[in-house]
């Protein structure tokens, strides 16, 4: 039998996301190169990796071949919540190897950082300005010389080195053939919105995510957000089927689908502004068993204005909020497509929810940057939802306001749904009639044919829909 290798020590960067798409996190001893534009987040990176590991009891000396002073460092990182100007100068020194370079080299700088790293017993090497050293030298050799002088030195400390260099059109960079991984940060502008990326470009005896990763900084520093469909290219835990259901708490229709939703099914509710999908998904977290967790995750009506609505259709859920039922809205401006991901699945696995009702799908495909990912990350998104027992209405709006066939969603994204049950509002004399179309029930007996949905004083129900609104219905086809 193969002798299976040895696991690498990692070193934890404190980044949220990041050693997700790093497999675990940095080698420990092993050279990095941070790259990207002026601006787009290297230093607060680095420096948020430097002040987790400061924390965890480790020592980090962090050198500078910029001109600029430290203060002015200082200065701008104020406002992260990871700083700590308590420790500057002890846990975390910062050197400026500039003067070294401008009058004697790049040879007084290794020996400089020799001594600074054995002086203070660093773990962590942070190196800013590698593009000033490639400026100074003559040749790429010399490069590729300066480079593995300093990892010589680290390795032999133990200490692991990150190389942050700004990058210029057609960058060739000679180092990249002597570090472990490079990491390529970079801003972006589609249409009029501004992103942010980051990429794994090499990963040296390391499993790392490939692809672009959306970023974002904040008080807190810098959070990745994985790319989902390659984080959860399989869900994180063995799928089980549950024979149970769930109650829609929509009278007259459990009866037709076998008592209920399929426990741990994705159902999808497609139709016309107006034509009652959200009222139903209210209708299935009101019926929320008591010792049952749900969640409500729209981007259309607030807090409040849900609550209104479910006392106005005598559905009031306003008691089990928050205690049974949680309210997450994102208003349709400017979202983050795997942010919300993770958001709703952090939820989810923190309150335990098994009934869950996302009004408006569209608003995941609003906010995807790339418009081409949308069903492999709907395919991770709904894997790991029933991998999570959690049982799931979803709306779709459907464009046309009143009558004719509706559209159904990307045929992909049907085809990756258990259910899925069409609402269309049918009109004829001044008079608005709300249809149910059953059209997709998976491995359940299913009635197809059309239903009435009404309006009742103690919520909602769907009944026969009589020969005159089938002819209604039919003329409006026509």
């Amino acid at each position: 039998m193969e002798a299976s290798l040895p696991e690498l020590a990692r070193l934890s960067s404190g980044v949220p996301g990041l050693d997700l798409v790093l497999g675990g996190g940095f080698i420990e001893g092993a050279s990095y190169i941070i790259q990207g534009r002026p601006g787009a987040g290297k230093t607060i990176l680095s420096n948020q990796v430097a002040f987790f590991q400061a924390a965890s009891g480790r020592r980090i000396l962090y050198v500078t071949l910029l001109a600029e002073t430290h203060d002015q460092l200082f200065q701008a990182l104020s406002n992260m919540s990871f700083f700590d100007r308590a420790i500057l100068g002890d846990v975390i020194r910062y050197v400026s190897v500039f003067p070294s370079l401008r009058d004697e080299g790049l040879g007084a700088v290794v020996n400089l950082i020799r001594e600074e790293t054995k002086r203070q017993g660093a773990t962590l090497l942070v190196f800013d300005g590698l593009l000033n050293a490639r400026d100074r030298a003559e040749t790429a050799l010399d490069v590729k010389t300066f480079v593995a002088e300093i990892q010589s030195q680290a390795a032999f400390v133990g200490c692991t080195v990150l190389f942050l260099t700004s990058t210029r059109e057609d960058d060739s960079c000679p180092e990249h053939t002597m570090v472990d991984g490079v990491l390529d940060l970079s801003d972006n502008i589609a249409n009029v919105r501004a992103y942010r990326h980051l990429q794994v470009r090499k990963s040296r005896g390391s499993a790392a995510l490939g692809g672009l990763h959306l970023f974002e900084i904040g008080d807190a520093g810098i959070v990745i957000f994985p790319r989902l469909e390659a984080y959860l290219g399989r869900p994180t835990i063995e799928d089980e089927v549950d024979p149970s259901h769930a109650p829609t708490g929509i009278q007259g229709l459990d009866a037709i689908i076998g008592g209920g939703l399929p426990a741990g099914s994705v159902t999808l509710l497609a139709g016309h502004p107006g034509s009652g999908k959200t009222s139903c998904g209210l209708a299935f977290l009101h019926h929320t068993p008591a010792d049952l967790h749900a969640l409500h995750f729209g981007f259309y009506e607030t807090h409040a204005r849900l609550l209104a609505k479910s006392k106005a259709l005598g559905m009031d859920i306003s008691a089990q909020v928050p205690d049974q039922i949680d309210i997450i809205w994102n208003p349709l401006t400017e979202n983050l497509l795997d942010k919300l991901a993770y958001q709703l699945l952090e939820n989810i696995r923190r309150r335990k929810v098994k009934r869950l009702f996302i009004d408006g799908i569209g608003g995941f495909e609003r906010a995807s940057i790339s418009p081409g990912r949308i069903v492999e990350f709907f395919a991770a998104l709904t894997n790991e939802l029933r991998s999570l027992g959690v049982t799931t209405l979803m709306t779709w709006e459907l464009r046309e306001l009143s009558g004719g066939n509706a559209a159904s969603p990307l045929p992909e994204i049907s085809a990756m749904l258990d259910n899925l049950i069409e609402f269309q509002n049918l009109r004829s004399n001044q008079k608005l009639q709300r249809s149910v179309s059953l059209l997709k029930f998976r491995d359940i007996p299913y009635v197809d044919r059309k239903f009435e949905l009404l309006f009742r004083p103690g919520g909602i129900a769907i009944a026969e829909l009589g020969d005159t609104a089938e002819s209604r219905a039919d003329d409006e086809k026509g």
